[in-house]
């Protein structure tokens, strides 16, 4: 048995080391709440026809290599969407926030202080809480990058995919495939409690059953002991799914590995996952990952605009580059229609939502967003698409 517990650990590792920085870590930092209300900005008046001053803040300049380089795939992305427009003049702007909060909301009063009439960005989402408030009484609203749900609201919207987006999605699946009485399975970090809320809320949404919930402290000794008490979660509920909130970096791997040898076995007890079980492309061979749910980004669009992006800049987008693509959609969507105040909390959250690069969108008046995904399988070490992404939303949004 202790060789099988290194087996998984160096799998653990072997991932770890590989994976790009994971889409939640852009937001996960505890943040004061803006409390500015739950609609954001009327937003300022656009004239037909006029050019639309839009300030994107990336996290430029800060001594980080990896930093700079997103920013330039995040600043080459906006301006891939500007060249997609038609009839709408984008005067974009770049700033730099050296990854910083107060760099962030500096540079944000002096772009509204340049004419901005919406703001992009910035990623972190301290720096995004930070910007919220610097412009709050500018009647400029912010599109953030962050996936951060704690720091939206008021004038503030997120971009980056939630958690609980993703957990709505995939328990409503599991639920029409009959697997409705579900076990939470989450580390007792940050993430982990924020992927938990979300998939219990999401249970309790459709009307679901929350069979058990168990927790783990990150490290391997945790995990391992956390095992039999899962076990135990499964049997004493009669669960037939088990909702783990682990990446494929973290305690996936382990967790996976070991939950069958204890017999929790996926041919009965389905395993889902509120991360991507494809990245990096290693996991997929990974035996306890195979049968796996998990949810993605609609693959036919992401896969247009990785293509489209590459013809024109040569390289492959980094993968949050596509929220800097849409940000920049939602707005020439909105600027090309006939509203007086385009750039208004009204506007932008219509319930029909925007096409982005990943698939369709649309921002919530909480400030949060709902996303088109897919429902995707592993089988035989390949990526199986179970349910495809809508291609557009029913209902009014909320």
């Amino acid at each position: 048995m202790f060789a099988l517990f290194q087996s998984a650990r160096k799998s653990m590792l072997r991932v770890s080391r590989v994976i790009t920085l994971p889409i939640f870590a852009l937001g996960l930092a505890a943040c004061d709440d803006l409390s500015l209300g739950s609609i954001g900005n009327s937003g300022p008046s656009v004239k037909k026809g006029e050019p639309v001053a839009v300030a994107l803040l990336v996290p430029r300049g800060g001594g980080s290599a990896s930093d700079d380089l997103l920013a330039q795939s995040l600043e080459n992305a906006a301006r891939l969407a500007i060249r997609d427009l038609e009839g709408v003049d984008i005067n974009l702007r770049v700033y730099g926030t050296a990854g910083n909060a107060g760099t962030a909301a500096t540079q944000a009063k002096q772009a509204v202080s340049d004419g901005a009439q919406i703001i992009l960005g910035p990623l972190y989402a301290e720096a995004a809480n930070a910007v919220g408030v610097a412009v709050a009484g500018s009647n400029v609203n912010v599109l953030a990058f962050s996936n951060n749900p704690t720091i939206a609201g008021g004038n503030v919207f997120v971009l980056g995919p939630t958690f609980d987006n993703t957990a709505n999605r995939l328990v409503s699946y599991a639920k029409s495939q009959g697997k409705d009485r579900i076990v939470v399975v989450s580390a007792q970090d940050v993430a982990g409690q924020l992927g938990r809320n979300a998939i219990q809320n999401a249970i309790s949404r459709s009307g679901s059953t929350l069979a058990g919930s168990v927790d783990y402290p990150l490290s391997q000794e945790g995990v391992v002991a956390a095992i039999p008490r899962i076990k135990a979660a499964v049997d004493n509920g009669g669960a037939n799914a088990v909702f783990m909130t682990s990446n494929t970096a973290s305690a996936l791997p382990l967790i996976t590995q070991l939950l069958p040898e204890a017999g929790v076995r996926p041919a009965a007890t389905q395993y889902i996952g509120l991360t991507r079980w494809d990245i990096p492309a290693q996991t997929l061979a990974l035996p306890g990952v195979q049968g796996g749910w998990f949810a993605l980004p609609d693959p036919a669009r992401a896969n247009a605009f990785r293509a489209k992006y590459e013809g024109a800049y040569g390289k492959a987008p980094h993968p949050i580059a596509g929220l800097s693509f849409d940000g920049i959609a939602a707005v020439g969507a909105l600027v090309s229609g006939s509203r007086s105040n385009p750039l208004g909390a009204g506007a932008l959250t219509q319930g029909a939502g925007f096409q982005g690069a990943t698939g369709i969108f649309r921002l919530q008046s909480d400030g949060t967003n709902e996303r088109g995904l897919a429902v995707a399988s592993i089988r035989e070490n390949k990526v199986v698409i179970l349910d495809q992404a809508p291609r557009g939303f029913s209902g009014g949004g909320s």
